[in-house]
């Protein structure tokens, strides 16, 4: 065999054995479930379908959608973090429930950070403290005065993450805020509206009463302020070292085959540019989509389990 058949020969060999699968060549060796940790007919469930959706129609792969229900997403990640690493299941989530179970009961999850391979947001929620347009304050050092000029004042919340933060301006500040449990945003801005309450927690719902003037914002309550009020400080920029911030995002298991993982990624990327998902979202949250990647979602559960740990340290 002369040189340039020994040449091609080792061509041919590395062509057929030594080549890596590229992530465009990979597809799921079975139908992908794309599990949603909430029940059928939320705005979780709805995002997550549409994203199935144009995701089997932009790649051709068969695609499930299925809800998981339990823990808010615990009781799916824990299946998920049990099964084989085959690129056959993705997860969407929100980060809170899974955080607060890791650091209120970790040791007894089958699963902590580390069992998972991260593959992108789809947004975020902007959380925000809001009142009547007529309240006596403007701002949460405002708010705190008046709080304690008057012996507390009442806060309806309606997840555990708020009130702890409330809990931790409370220790800081020696506030006095005293607390009221809803059911959900609608019903925080109904007892603002109706002065049963001044003060509570909204996600979007008082975005009309925003325009309106009915309403004002106080403080973002994310780690970063929102898009539609740039001139609202955060609770961390007041000098409280704490925010809740609830992000949607996708996982798969650990230990996933970099072309699978890659591909995944890329898939769920490109349904979130298309404006069908874009819509959904922006109707469903009130806010744009938001993808972080597979390396920044990963950070952004780092930093938020330190966040929770310190919420929940008293």
């Amino acid at each position: 065999m002369n040189i340039l058949g020994k040449i091609a020969g080792l061509l041919a060999m590395s062509l057929t054995l030594g080549s890596p699968v590229l992530a465009a060549d990979w597809a799921p060796p079975k139908p992908l479930k794309l599990q949603i940790g909430f029940a059928a007919g939320g705005s979780t469930d709805t995002m997550g379908r549409i994203v199935a959706e144009v995701m089997k129609e932009q790649t051709g792969w068969n695609i499930v959608a299925e809800n998981k229900t339990g823990g808010g997403g615990v009781a799916m990640f824990t299946g998920i973090s049990q099964r084989p690493a085959d690129g056959t299941v993705i997860g969407m989530g929100v980060n809170n429930p899974v955080l607060i179970n890791l650091i209120t009961r970790g040791d007894t999850l089958p699963f902590d950070l580390d069992s998972f391979d991260y593959l992108g947001t789809i947004t975020r929620a902007q959380l925000g403290i809001v009142a009547k347009a007529d309240a006596p304050f403007d701002t949460l050092d405002e708010m705190i005065a008046y709080s304690k000029e008057n012996q507390g004042l009442p806060v309806a919340f309606d997840a555990p993450p708020q009130k702890f933060l409330m809990e931790a301006i409370n220790g800081q500040a020696d506030a006095g805020f005293r607390f009221v449990s809803t059911k959900g945003g609608a019903e925080n801005i109904k007892l603002i509206l109706g002065g049963q309450v001044q003060v509570g927690f909204a996600s979007g719902e008082h975005l009309p009463y925003l325009k309106s003037g009915d309403m004002k914002l106080i403080a973002s309550v994310n780690d970063e302020r929102h898009s539609y009020a740039p001139d609202i400080p955060t609770v961390m920029e007041a000098g409280y070292p704490v925010y809740v911030s609830p992000v949607f995002y996708f996982a798969t298991v650990a230990g996933t085959d970099p072309a699978a993982r890659e591909a995944l990624a890329t898939a769920l990327a490109n349904a979130m540019k298309t404006e069908r998902v874009q819509e959904v979202v922006r109707n469903a949250t009130r806010n744009d989509v938001m993808n972080l990647g597979p390396q920044g979602t990963r950070d952004m559960m780092d930093k938020g389990l330190e966040n929770i740990r310190v919420l929940f340290s008293d």
